[in-house]
């Protein structure tokens, strides 16, 4: 396709105009997933109202400013969105020569976590303290870099032509690529962002076409792991009781099962409507803990009903078929195994997050995709969202 209307910001050399041809006909701005895009901004603007709701009361965290959570969160989405721009203008094809440094980086960030530099939060040793009151949590990217470097070894030479899926030398690397990070991460140990990287791993083998042996091998390979991740005490001792209480949730209710029973309370007095925004009791008497993170779920179910719960449900149920759209579309075997390892990350934490609070998955301290509070995780998935854009404007205008 020739002439004006050809597309011209999908490559990476002189043909690039720039930031005018942002908004240009036929320009990246036209080519872009609105869907995606209007239901990762939708979630972030609930996000803020959940969180201003879970915090807004709660002087011992905000530092007596009501204002204080609703602030950042909204400065966080901003700052993702800006870095979801600054990724689709880069392109997926320049982040892949990119890789190898942006894996290095990540290894030595989440390597940081282990020095004194690193500090406790909420029980997971995870989080670097930054200047200002800020906390980075390294492992939120790692999900990114372990989806690119991945997708950038087992595509390479199934993209070239020189084979049709990728051969087991070439799983075996990505394999270790993957496992070196996720080591490091059982180590903090953060078993919650280990389990969406394990699921992360399967979902772009079974993207790029690898042999099904691999994945019922690492199946297999995953379970005998976590026996042994049990038996050898590499958990501490609060994530054993974590297990144990859903396991069994009457085992000790008014200690490591509270917040599950709480959470369940919150959830089931909502009804179809809810008591309305800022209205919730159980938000309001503060009886669910860490409210604007890991359960603000539970502020949906509470103050916005079944309904206000099944519409933030409904919005990452777009994305991830939005998504998978653009996996099943791209002409290349790269694009597609970034798109679906997004939707492995995207679909599992969102499902053991909203589990977790209804009692159906163990308590794993993984925020909610675009709503729960927190910078890292707010980066990292619009980051993802940049680049499942950049795979979707930087396909053939015939695709």
């Amino acid at each position: 396709m020739t002439g004006a209307n050809s597309f011209q910001v999908s490559g990476y050399g002189p043909e690039r105009a720039g930031w005018t041809r942002l908004f240009a006909r036929d320009s990246m701005a036209r080519r872009l997933d609105w869907p995606i895009l209007l239901s990762a901004t939708a979630l972030s603007l609930m996000g803020a109202l959940l969180v201003y709701s879970a915090t807004r009361n709660r002087t011992e965290l905000n530092q007596g400013d009501q204002y204080y959570f609703l602030i950042r969160h909204v400065l966080n989405t901003g700052i993702g969105l800006a870095l979801m721009i600054g990724t689709v203008w880069l392109g997926h094809r320049a982040l892949r020569t990119a890789v190898p440094i942006l894996y290095g980086l990540s290894v030595f960030l989440i390597l940081l976590v282990l020095t004194p530099l690193g500090s406790t939060i909420n029980g997971a040793h995870s989080w670097i303290k930054l200047p200002g009151g800020f906390s980075l949590q390294p492992s939120e990217f790692v999900k990114v870099t372990i989806i690119l470097g991945m997708a950038m070894l087992l595509a390479a030479r199934v993209d070239a032509g020189d084979k049709p899926y990728p051969d087991h030398r070439t799983v075996m690397q990505a394999l270790g690529l993957a496992t070196v990070p996720m080591l490091i991460v059982l180590l903090m140990p953060d078993l919650g962002s280990v389990m969406v990287m394990v699921v992360i791993v399967l979902g772009v083998l079974l993207a790029s076409g690898a042999s099904n042996r691999w994945v019922f091998g690492l199946i297999g390979a995953g379970t005998i792991g976590a026996i042994a991740v049990w038996q050898l005490g590499v958990l501490d001792d609060y994530q054993i009781a974590r297990f144990a209480a859903f396991a069994n949730p009457e085992l000790d209710p008014a200690g490591v099962g509270y917040n599950t029973n709480q959470a369940r309370i919150a959830i089931g007095s909502g009804g179809l409507a809810g008591a309305g925004l800022f209205h919730g009791s159980q938000t309001t008497g503060q009886f669910v803990p860490e409210q604007q993170t890991d359960f603000v779920f539970t502020v949906a179910g509470e103050e916005l009903g079944f309904l206000g719960g099944g519409l933030i449900i409904v919005l990452l149920g777009v994305i991830l078929w939005r998504a998978c759209r653009i996996a099943r579309e791209t002409t290349e075997l790269y694009g597609t195994i970034v798109a679906a390892g997004i939707v492995a990350w995207l679909a599992f934490q969102s499902f053991e997050n909203v589990g977790m609070t209804l009692g159906i998955m163990p308590v794993t301290g993984l925020p909610l995709p675009f709503v729960s509070y927190g910078g890292s995780s707010m980066f990292a998935v619009w980051v993802a969202v940049g680049l499942l854009q950049s795979i979707r404007v930087q396909r053939p205008m015939s695709a």
